[in-house]
């Protein structure tokens, strides 16, 4: 193997190992402390021999590759503009992540230098396809900016798949909400009862509300935050009538009821939308997929046969 190659394979290797770096610190995204989970496991008669004992206990993701990437977005944080960290923030609470927004821009850092690296590689060092110099840099350039916008694209896209798990559970839970307020709960205790029976992304928001509050926030600041954190249209109009009866007085129970009769409303017709819109998006499969293969079957001995009779005849 020619050496240039065997240079570009242990180039390659190098990207991905930084691209996996960057992975595995985007995917730390439930805020915790290892080491303190490792000590609550020890009870009073485990007790460890040592702190360095604990330590050696963690995986090699939490002992090594999670702080080498923090320590890179503290480095980085030195440099980045605040408006684009608390953007970074708003996206990531939409997720539903607790990935520091520090550590979640040095990923897309982490990212962008592996897949520009890999660019240089496979278009310069190893000539792919052998394209000119200037275009050979573009090509990586390219790449970099992908490896820079496939962090933010994930979590676009648990977005999307977040926002949608809680347009379906919210009819269900306003649901329980008024069976408990109209049993004689109020409302905290109300969102408590959803928040212990179930356990989904809707359930989580309304216990982070409940812990806001009894840490002193108030009630509609709580609910507002909980609206900016989902960015759900049906959530922002139940936040909106609950705040607006908490202030003028109105029956909390009657305003759950009518919150509960929409929402039932909305999710039916969402669900009728999708039906006619079904049709409409199976003639694409049909129209490349099944109808070529069904007239290949169809034809195709034909077609074989016709072709036999014109060769046999000349």
């Amino acid at each position: 193997m020619e050496p240039s190659v065997l240079i570009g394979v242990g180039f390659i290797a190098f990207a991905l190992i930084v691209a996996a770096f960057g992975y595995v610190a985007l995917r730390d995204s439930r805020g915790r402390d290892p080491l303190q989970e490792r000590l609550a496991q020890f009870g009073i008669d485990d007790t460890p021999e040592s702190l360095e004992k604990i330590e050696l206990s963690l995986s090699f993701r939490d002992r090594v590759v999670v702080p080498i990437v923090r320590s890179l977005a503290a480095v980085l944080t030195r440099f980045t503009p605040q408006s684009q960290l608390d953007t970074s923030r708003k996206l990531l609470d939409q997720a539903g992540m607790t990935t520091e927004p520090a550590t979640f821009f040095a990923s897309r850092i982490v990212f962008m230098i592996a897949l520009f690296v890999c660019g240089i590689i496979l278009f310069v060092v190893m000539r792919i396809s052998n394209p000119a110099p200037l275009n050979a840099f573009l090509y990586s350039i390219g790449l970099g900016m992908l490896g820079y916008m496939l962090p933010m694209s994930s979590v676009k896209s648990r977005i999307k798949k977040r926002q949608n798990l809680i347009i379906r559970a919210l009819p269900d839970a306003l649901d329980l909400l008024v069976i408990c307020v109209e049993a004689g709960l109020g409302f905290d205790q109300a969102l408590g009862k959803v928040y212990e029976k179930w356990d989904n992304d809707l359930a989580l928001a309304f216990g982070r509300v409940l812990k806001e509050i009894q840490l002193g926030k108030q009630r509609r600041d709580a609910l507002r935050d909980m609206a900016d954190r989902m960015d759900v249209p049906d959530v922002n109009a139940f936040v909106a009538a609950i705040i607006q009866a908490d202030q003028l007085g109105v029956s909390m129970g009657k305003i759950l009821r009518v919150q509960s009769d929409q929402m039932r409303v909305k999710r039916r017709q969402r669900a009728q939308e999708k039906a006619h819109q079904a049709p409409i998006k199976m003639m694409i499969p049909m129209v490349l997929l099944i109808f070529p293969s069904i007239w290949i079957v169809l034809l195709g001995p034909a077609i074989i046969q016709v072709k036999n009779v014109f060769m046999s005849g000349y």
